[in-house]
């Protein structure tokens, strides 16, 4: 299904950066983590839109009901209309984490996992933001995640590359400079 996934993902971002594209990128990103949100905490949602049984264009009127709601634009309804009409509605969770990527490597932006010994005030996460933006000379957004174990510092993963600024990795170095 991944194969699925990319591919109505490619689709809607080529639409959203498109030179005549009439809603921002950001913003049908967050329209259908919003829809997505919607479908997730409903079941009796998630039950329609999946049902065979239930014909597309009550589908389609039950988007539409929640669009204004929900705040979806155009692009994002006629995306979800597109997923409902080939059976697809299912795999929006999918889809949109596709998308958000293509999105973000179409802007220039790199995601970065960042795992820290405690939450991160927001001074603090904005001071880190900039020296990885300016290690990587490219826009981050950072995913945050909290470790206790770390003790200290962060760790921070950009692609397959490691920055391992723990106060574990600090003081197992030192250990291995101790005993060798």
């Amino acid at each position: 299904m991944a194969a699925v996934a990319t591919r109505y993902a490619r689709a809607l971002v080529d639409v959203v950066t498109g030179p005549s594209a009439p809603v921002a990128p950001d913003a049908v990103r967050a329209e259908l983590r919003s829809f997505l949100d919607a479908f997730q905490a409903s079941e009796e949602l998630r039950n329609v839109l999946a049902s065979p049984m239930v014909p597309a264009h009550r589908k389609r009127a039950l988007v539409e009901r929640l669009a204004q709601p929900l705040s979806l634009s155009r692009t994002s309804q006629n995306f979800l209309f597109v997923l409902i009409d080939h059976r697809r509605a299912g795999l929006l969770g999918e889809i949109l984490k596709t998308f958000e990527t293509m999105l973000d490597e179409r802007q220039g932006i790199v995601r970065a996992g960042v795992t820290t010994a405690k939450e991160l005030a927001p001074e603090e996460q904005r001071m880190l933001e900039e020296s990885l933006r300016k290690l990587t000379g490219r826009q981050v957004r950072p995913e945050y995640s909290v470790d206790p174990a770390l003790i200290g510092g962060a760790v921070t993963r950009i692609g397959s590359t490691v920055y391992d600024g723990s106060v574990r990795e600090q003081l197992r170095q030192i250990r291995a400079r101790l005993s060798g």
